[in-house]
């Protein structure tokens, strides 16, 4: 008999509070049976095991991660392409500052090649599909939006996972640095007219 108050939804935002405050490779069952006061057992009857899981967190945080990006996107001037594109890079990073735990099982480490996680891969493609509208909407030509799309991810990810690594010890603002960045790689990806 399930434990009154524990379902699935219940013992997924557990596991959400654990990937919060510890981060998404330290999600656990024993984290989560913890945080309900319940033996790890007792949670077999609401995931199927860790990778059920670890499958159940990821959606919902790439979800919230697309609801984002989709919320940012709508608020860009679709006239002002280069805007847009700039609006997403910095939506990324401060979801990623915001929620780093959340961020991290976005990225799809535990996912992206499991054949049982297919909604969390449909999700995943919403973030992707937002991007690649922005960019297209510079004036690229269709055979390099994949390109521009990675040269985006790469650049966010990158500057993204070292800032949260506390890899940029200098005490430059590095928010600016970022929009430098950013600033740099659009100009890069519009064409010349």
């Amino acid at each position: 008999m399930p434990r009154a108050g524990l379902s699935k939804d219940a013992v997924v935002d557990l596991a959400l509070t654990v990937v919060d405050e510890e981060g998404f490779a330290r999600l656990t069952l024993a984290a989560v049976a913890s945080r309900a006061g319940v033996a790890v057992p007792s949670l077999y009857k609401h995931v199927a095991g860790l990778p059920d899981l670890r499958r159940e967190v990821a959606l919902r945080c790439v979800e919230q991660f697309a609801d984002h990006l989709r919320e940012v996107g709508a608020g860009a001037p679709v006239a002002e392409p280069q805007t847009s594109v700039r609006a997403l890079a910095h939506a990324v990073r401060g979801f990623a500052l915001a929620h780093p735990g959340r961020y991290t099982a976005v990225q799809g480490g535990s996912w992206a090649r499991d054949p049982e996680a297919t909604a969390v891969q449909l999700a995943a493609g919403r973030s992707v599909a937002l991007l690649a509208e922005a960019l297209g909407r510079l004036g690229l030509p269709d055979q390099d939006t994949i390109d521009a799309v990675r040269a985006v991810r790469a650049l966010v990810h990158g500057f993204v996972t070292l800032e949260l690594d506390g890899g940029f010890g200098l005490p430059d603002d590095v928010s600016a640095s970022f929009a430098r960045a950013v600033d740099a790689m659009v100009a890069g990806l519009t064409p010349e007219e």
